[in-house]
């Protein structure tokens, strides 16, 4: 029993994170690594038995993962972005959800071959897009925000729905329903909404009440948060099956909308923990089928699934969003993407069985059916939907960007050189004024205060994968490199050298408080100033030209590297084997006008490493 654990955790955890990891690395959809690990390890080399191996406890394990995965979706729905994309969100959440279970419970009879009480159920399941595959999705891609709140908003409101309708369907066919299942239905999905809101915005609303009165320390906030999340799911599903994870949403939405403090905290720590969590739920979920529901998988299935790739959600999409303002691009892309993913899967594993168990014609199809359609649209939608974004132009940009912070002379040339070699790039200024030059040069800007709430969703809303804080106050750069680090990955986030240009590893400011020293040498703020005060300029250049072609080999500073595919390099002191450029790349560099003579030493040697050819800079 303890070998078959010790198995299952390291197939679970250990393979889940690989698989994360490899995706990375390859650049590719990381559901669909997972979904392949599980098949592999389940019904492929039938290492894995989820169920066998922890028992029956498993589905109530797995109920719990799903309510935290769902609870860190709610609290991605800012209301505010309803302001753009308000009718789009209604049409697909609202009116989409009838269309989608009536279509769906069509073709599951007609071409699925299933009775009319399977095909219900089965519109029931697969009306959601789960948010445990979407989210990841759109992490891997970079949607226009409007586009992306589509689909978010749709997967994280509708799974919770499509699972309380799933259970609702159920119990009515499986006998559990009254003598009116109609007035049943309505009755029971009233009060599974009802309690499910009680409980999420009114847990929310005492929790900032004490949160804002300082009546719980720092170091319990996010337990605490996490402790209620699961608490209000159990509850909830006490009085209705499955509401309980539309309480666990509702209480997601209401912190984040609500402001209540320490949700940065927890969304940090949440998304860490989602990952492993989803990792872990897909390989169990998958490495629990059985060869004999592939089996089953016949050709009205395979029929079936193709409706609805093709017909079903298309057609309930764009009957949705009929005299909408949604862009044709945009009803492409949301008729084409809806994977399905953990809720799906583990509500027709139960729902299959207990209809095929009360003797209704077809009731053993639904749990192939599902399962099919979840790898289908995992695969195709996971590969297609960067590609499809693009031809649709509703991606960000093809390469990654740069962000600056501060807007000055010297910046404002850094920013149109990079500009002028194809990288995008964002210059952002708290003060108009600032920003003057860079309208004129036509330059992309930002007026806002990139620490308020305000210039955080306006940068979100960019290509923005890199950040340069330049801005002549040092506390200010490590401030915005420690807030943004975890977003964009701290080895992302750069500043200027301090001033006085030290830089002490073991007294000075924390690598987590800060973001990498920019360049190759330590300048800081007045030593670039100066520099371009004395003519010298950015250039760009081919990565085969010699420094010498350029300039003296001590007065030219190789800054960014930008590579033929695309990829941005900045130089930063702190790099223990500073990159080269190789063949096709450009390079970026700070030179001296020429001809220059150097009549004193120029760049600073690093205490921890600089770039060969380099002179101390004279002490001020």
């Amino acid at each position: 029993m303890e070998l078959s654990i010790a198995t299952g955790v390291l197939c679970i955890a250990v393979g889940g994170i690989a698989a994360q990891w490899l995706a990375w690395r390859l650049r590719l959809p990381a559901i669909v690594l997972l979904f392949a690990v599980g098949l592999a390890v389940g019904p492929g080399l039938q290492i894995l038995h989820p169920t066998a191996d922890f028992g029956p406890g498993l589905r109530a394990v797995i109920g719990l993962a799903v309510a935290i995965v769902v609870f860190e979706g709610g609290l991605a729905l800012d209301l505010r972005e309803l302001g753009a994309a308000g009718e789009g969100v209604l049409r697909l959440t609202v009116l989409a959800v009838p269309v989608s279970w009536l279509l769906g419970t069509v073709a599951a009879h007609y071409l699925g071959a299933m009775g009319w009480g399977p095909a219900v159920l089965f519109g029931a399941i697969t009306i959601v897009t789960g948010p445990t595959v979407v989210l990841p999705l759109l992490r891997h891609t970079r949607l226009q925000r409007r586009a992306a709140s589509f689909l978010k908003w749709e997967a994280i409101v509708n799974d919770p729905i499509g699972a309380l309708l799933a259970a609702l369907m159920l119990e009515i066919l499986a006998g559990g329903g009254d003598a009116h299942p109609l007035t049943g239905l309505v009755l029971r999905i009233l009060l599974g909404i009802a309690v499910a809101a009680g409980l999420g915005v009114g847990t929310a609303l005492i929790l900032r009440w004490a949160f804002l009165r300082d009546q719980v320390p720092e170091i319990l906030k996010t337990p605490i948060l996490l402790a209620t999340t699961l608490g209000i799911y159990a509850v909830s599903n006490v009085v209705m099956n499955d509401s309980g994870l539309i309480a666990a949403t509702l209480f997601g939405v209401a912190l984040v909308n609500l402001r209540v403090p320490g949700i940065a905290e927890l969304r940090r720590f949440k998304e860490a923990l989602v990952v492993l969590l989803v990792s872990a739920l897909f390989i169990v979920l998958t490495a629990d089928l059985n060869r004999n529901i592939l089996g089953q998988i016949s050709w009205p299935v395979v029929v079936l699934i193709g409706a609805m790739l093709f017909l079903v959600r298309p057609a309930a999409i764009f009957l949705a969003t009929l005299n909408t303002h949604l862009t044709i691009e945009e009803k492409l892309l949301s008729a084409w993407i809806a994977p399905r993913g953990i809720v799906a899967a583990a509500v027709a594993g139960v729902a299959g069985l207990r209809l095929q168990t009360a003797g209704y014609p077809g009731a053993s199809t639904v749990m192939p059916a599902v399962f099919l359609l979840i790898a289908t649209t995992m695969v195709l939608h996971g590969f297609t939907l960067r590609p499809l974004a693009r031809r649709l132009k509703l991606t960000l940009g093809e390469h990654p960007g740069l962000a600056i912070i501060g807007a000055s002379d010297w910046t404002t040339d850094l920013a149109a050189a990079l500009s002028g070699a194809g990288v995008p790039v964002l210059l952002v200024d708290i003060f108009p004024g600032a920003l003057d030059r860079a309208h004129e040069l036509a330059l992309p800007t930002l007026q806002a205060e990139i620490l308020s709430e305000q210039g955080a969703e306006a940068l979100n809303g960019r290509a923005v994968d890199y950040l340069l804080a330049a801005t002549p106050d040092d506390i200010y750069n490590g401030l915005v490199c420690a807030r943004l680090g975890p977003e964009l990955g701290h080895q992302r986030v750069f500043q200027l050298a301090p001033a006085g240009r030290r830089l002490d590893l073991q007294r000075g400011v924390s690598r987590d408080n800060r973001g990498k020293v920019f360049g190759p040498t330590l300048w800081d703020f007045a030593m670039f100033e100066d520099r371009a005060a004395q003519g010298w300029r950015f250039k760009i250049v081919e990565s085969a030209v010699e420094p010498a072609a350029i300039g003296d080999a001590d007065s030219v500073a190789f800054i960014v590297i930008h590579h033929r595919q695309g990829a941005l390099h900045l130089a930063s002191v702190e790099d223990r084997a500073p990159r080269e450029p190789g063949p096709g790349d450009t390079v970026l560099v700070f030179a001296a006008p020429a001809p220059a003579v150097a009549t004193e030493p120029d760049l600073a040697e690093s205490p921890i490493g600089a770039t060969g050819g380099t002179k101390p800079l004279p002490t001020h």
